[in-house]
């Protein structure tokens, strides 16, 4: 189990749109939610959302079958891999979070602050 159903920040039924006009309504850096992957695939089955400095980024929320793990963005080495999603969570509050923009090619960090409910 990922730990994510009885969280105040997971948006289970919540859609790409949806979510980042949350966020976008929010309009506080390191607002964020997580939300079920548009693709349904069981390697990366949520998607980190995170509004920072006017934007929204859709961060994968990647599974690791090998060590049933989870880690964010696409695979890297020495990448940091977490037991649930709410470990994901809990970590990137107290410790920044790497926001790449690959439309503009720059990099951003923020901690996760404000959750954002979807209504």
């Amino acid at each position: 189990d990922a730990g994510v159903h009885s969280k105040a920040w997971y948006a289970a039924t919540c859609d790409r749109k949806t979510a980042e006009d949350a966020l976008y309504r929010s309009n506080k850096d390191g607002s964020f939610l997580i939300r079920k992957s548009s693709g349904q695939d069981s390697r990366q089955p949520y998607t980190l959302v995170v509004f920072y400095n006017k934007r929204v980024y859709n961060i994968p929320v990647r599974f690791i079958e090998s060590t049933r793990q989870y880690a964010l963005g696409r695979e890297k080495s020495g990448e940091e891999r977490f037991d649930s999603v709410a470990e994901i969570v809990e970590n990137h509050q107290r410790t920044s979070l790497v926001l790449i923009d690959s439309q503009n090619n720059t990099k951003d960090s923020t901690k996760l602050k404000h959750i954002v409910r979807v209504s």
